[in-house]
C-alpha cells in the first residue's frame, strides 16, 4: 500500500460495556463486546470508510482481542503500521451507561499493548504523502513514550500538511493541570482544534467555551465546538458559524466525537467549505450513534448522503 493521506496514532483498545443502563462496574452484572475501539482508531476507521486513504500507528497484543482490531482494519481499508506484541495483551476499556446520560469507564491500557506505543514506532517515510495527522489528548497523556510518538509524528509531516487535535480529556486518566501542560504543544501545531463543551474553557483558561474558542481562532485556528445532538459551533477568523445536528435514534452514543471529527477531517480534504464540512460532519456523528459499539455505526459516504438529504438537503 501507498502511504496514507490521514495518518493517526495511538491507545488501541476493545470495549466491553454493560448491557443494561445502571449497571455499576463495581458489582456483578451482564457485559456486551468485544467491540473494537479507542479514540483514535474510531476515527481512522472512520475515514476509511468515507473513502480516504488512512493509515493507523499503534500495537495490539497477539491475541482474539488484537484480532478483532486488526480484523476490523483490515476489512475497512485502514493500513496497520504498527507492531503486534506478543509479550502484551491488547487494551480493554470497560464501561457502564447510567440513565442520566452519564458513563464511567476502568480503563487497561497503560501496562496494556496500547501503552507501548513510542517514538521508534514511526518511520519518517510513511509520513511521506500525509496530508493530514490527527491526535488527542488521550494519547498524550497515557505515558511519556506515547506523547513522544505524538509528537514525533507532528515534526515528521510534509509541508502543507494539516494537524487536528481534539483534546478528548479523560479525568480517570490525568488533571486539568498535567492536561494543559501536555496538550499545549499540539495545540500550538494544530491548524484544527476540535473541543467538546467545557474543554475550550478548561484548556484556555476562559470564563466560557466561547470565549476560548475565540481565543484560538484569534491565533489562526479553526475551532470546530462539538455540541452533541444538538450540532456544532464553527469559529475562523471573525467567522461563527452555529451548525444544527440531525435527528436520529441514539443507541450508543461512544465513538460518536471520534465519527464526528473523521467526517470534517475528509470534508475539509474534500474542498467543502467550512459550514458544509460542520454539516457533513454532525451527519457522520449523527449515524455513528445509530448502533451498539464505538465503531459500528461508523457510515459511508453514501449513507452520510442519504440522511443529509432525508433531513433538509443534499
Amino acid at each position: 500500500m501507498n502511504p496514507p493521506e490521514v495518518i493517526s496514532l495511538g491507545n488501541m483498545l476493545v470495549e466491553i460495556m454493560r448491557v443494561n443502563l445502571d449497571e455499576p462496574l463495581d458489582r456483578p452484572g451482564t457485559f456486551v463486546g468485544p467491540f473494537p475501539s479507542g479514540d483514535t482508531p474510531i476515527y481512522i476507521d472512520t475515514v476509511a470508510r468515507l473513502g480516504r486513504s488512512a493509515g493507523f500507528i499503534g500495537a495490539v497484543g497477539a491475541d482474539d482481542f488484537g484480532r478483532c482490531l486488526l480484523d476490523r482494519f483490515a476489512r475497512d481499508g485502514v493500513d496497520f503500521a504498527g507492531r503486534v506484541l506478543p509479550d502484551h495483551t491488547t487494551g480493554v476499556a470497560f464501561v457502564a451507561y447510567f440513565s442520566g446520560g452519564s458513563r464511567k469507564f476502568i480503563f487497561h491500557w497503560r501496562h496494556a499493548a496500547a501503552g507501548q506505543l513510542g517514538p521508534e514506532y514511526l518511520d519518517p517515510d510513511y509520513f511521506r504523502a500525509a496530508r493530514w495527522l490527527h491526535l488527542t489528548g488521550c494519547n498524550l497523556a497515557v505515558t511519556e513514550r506515547s506523547r513522544e510518538a505524538c509528537y514525533r509524528a507532528m515534526a515528521l509531516l510534509p509541508a502543507g500538511a494539516q494537524v487536528s487535535f481534539d483534546p478528548n480529556i479523560r479525568p480517570e486518566v490525568l488533571s486539568v493541570e498535567e492536561v494543559r501542560a501536555l496538550c499545549r504543544p499540539a495545540i500550538e501545531r494544530a491548524d484544527v482544534i476540535l473541543p467538546s463543551l467545557g474543554e475550550a474553557a478548561m484548556l484556555t483558561g476562559a470564563a466560557t467555551d466561547e470565549e476560548g474558542c475565540r481565543l484560538w481562532a484569534a491565533q489562526g485556528k479553526t475551532v470546530v465546538l462539538k455540541q452533541g445532538p444538538a450540532g456544532c459551533r464553527v469559529f475562523h477568523g471573525p467567522e461563527d458559524l452555529s451548525v444544527p445536528g440531525f435527528r436520529v435514534e441514539e443507541v450508543d452514543p461512544t465513538g460518536a466525537g471520534d465519527c464526528f471529527c473523521a467526517g470534517f477531517t475528509v470534508a475539509i480534504l474534500d474542498g467543502l467549505g467550512l459550514r458544509e464540512a460542520a454539516r457533513f460532519a454532525n451527519a457522520v456523528g449523527a449515524l455513528a450513534v445509530t448502533r451498539k459499539g464505538p465503531m459500528e455505526g461508523a457510515p459511508t459516504r453514501e449513507e452520510v448522503r442519504a440522511l443529509m438529504a432525508a433531513q433538509g438537503g443534499a
